[in-house]
């Protein structure tokens, strides 16, 4: 496949990722001294949902904006990472921005640093703040990159909600070692008298969290406590203290999307939306590569028969949902294409999708440095009883499967890197 021609957005970001030796320093101090210099945009955004958590944080920011657009509202959207082009993580008034507009906010961000330090992350997400204080809309999406309390993206003294989808082990090396830890990250986004819908969370987290909102007074909406949801005769049902809704089942595939649903309803509630918000909420969601069903581009087409699915989850708890979306899925002889990143915990990821597959296909994600060697991946999916091969590529692993089980179903995972290789070479 042709690559596509560098442009000015791209050329301003390669620079920027030369300001800090580090990918991650997690601190705002460089975001506060950006911001001041651009005259302080996080001041003058729509109001601000926030949203933190370490599974489910995009496809429920992905659910509140299909609910919000439903209801005639304007919504700037704020995510990351990008699969295929950095234009992705910024949405502005429903819209991915324009080149003209990046590459302009990118370089007066760049011209405002004056060289000083700051990562890649930091400054992008400074020019998605500026891009959205200049833009009209009725409301702003922000998802928190990594954590919480340290993040770009927690800067806004007071949104107007915050959500914290469920917390589970990953990044421990930035975050902290146990559950707490984390959870405690995670709620560092909570801000005084603010309400925060959480969702499902296991104790240890729920605890943590619920302690930060009580030292802040800020009223807590809970998964099990304030609201409710649940599948029943193939419906969703969620229900809090203003009524029942009965709506269909999200439209983004996988049981733990019902949970995901039921966060976002409970934040269009808080919001005020009209009723026209839910039901669009769970039936025009897009979040690709959260186990998307790829039925076109050269990958899909060159494997008619084969039920071609990809996911860049890449932590225990991801491991888990895939595994339960499998295991609702139709019967079909099942294989994985995986690479994963070397800071992952490669274990916790594999031991879910034992029982659910046929074999295993490991290869090195392309491109990244920070790609565990296909061996690994392959010796990991091994020691909990998976048959393994190695491959060079995700063309040739598919191959070599559709080769053996023409009509084979085929989840390509492991990371949102590869995903996202996956999408640009699949067009």
């Amino acid at each position: 496949m042709k690559p596509e021609p560098r442009t000015g957005s791209d050329i301003i970001l390669e620079r920027m990722m030369t300001l800090h030796p580090k990918v991650i320093d997690l601190t705002l101090d460089r975001v506060w001294r950006l911001l001041a210099a651009l005259g302080h945009p996080e001041r003058d955004l729509p109001p601000v949902v926030h949203i933190a958590g370490t599974n489910g944080k995009g496809s429920t920011l992905a659910m509140i904006r299909a609910g919000l657009e439903g209801a005639g509202q304007r919504v700037h959207a704020y995510t990351s990472p990008h699969l295929a082009r950095f234009h992705e993580r910024i949405r502005l008034a429903g819209t991915l921005i324009d080149e003209a507009m990046l590459s302009a906010v990118l370089d007066e961000c760049h011209a405002a640093n004056r060289g000083a330090p700051i990562t890649y992350f930091e400054i992008t997400t400074c020019a998605a703040l500026l891009a959205f204080a200049r833009t009209p809309a009725d409301y702003t999406l922000l998802e928190v990159g990594l954590g919480g309390r340290l993040d770009a993206t927690n800067v806004v003294e007071r949104p107007a909600l915050c959500v914290i989808t469920p917390v589970s082990l990953d990044h421990q090396q930035f975050l902290g070692e146990t559950l707490p830890l984390i959870a405690g990250e995670k709620a560092g986004i909570i801000k005084r008298a603010v309400p925060c819908v959480v969702g499902p969370q296991q104790d240890a987290a729920g605890d943590v969290i619920e302690a930060r909102a009580a030292a802040l007074g800020a009223p807590l909406l809970v998964c099990g406590q304030h609201w409710q949801v649940f599948e029943e005769r193939g419906r969703l049902t969620f229900q809090d203290e203003n009524g029942l809704l009965d709506l269909p089942l999200p439209n983004l595939p996988g049981p733990h999307q019902v949970d995901n649903a039921g966060a976002a309803l409970m934040a269009l509630r808080v919001l005020g939306v009209d009723l026209r918000a839910y039901e669009a909420a769970v039936c025009r969601a897009e979040w690709p590569a959260r186990m998307q069903r790829l039925r076109m581009g050269p990958l899909a087409e060159s494997t008619p028969e084969a039920e071609l699915w990809l996911d860049g989850g890449h932590n225990p708890a991801a491991g888990a949902a895939i595994a339960a979306t499998l295991a609702r899925l139709p019967a079909r002889p099942t294989w994985a294409i995986c690479g994963m990143l070397n800071t992952k915990d490669i274990d916790g990821f594999m031991a879910p999708l034992a029982g659910h597959l046929q074999g295993l296909a490991a290869v090195s994600i392309p491109g990244e440095a920070n790609t565990l060697p296909a061996e690994t991946t392959a010796a990991a999916a091994r020691a909990v009883g998976i048959d393994t091969t190695c491959a060079d590529s995700v063309a040739d692993a598919l191959a070599a499967i559709v080769a053996h089980t023409p009509s084979a179903r085929v989840l390509i995972c492991g990371s949102l890197y590869l995903a996202g290789a996956v999408l640009q070479e699949n067009g």
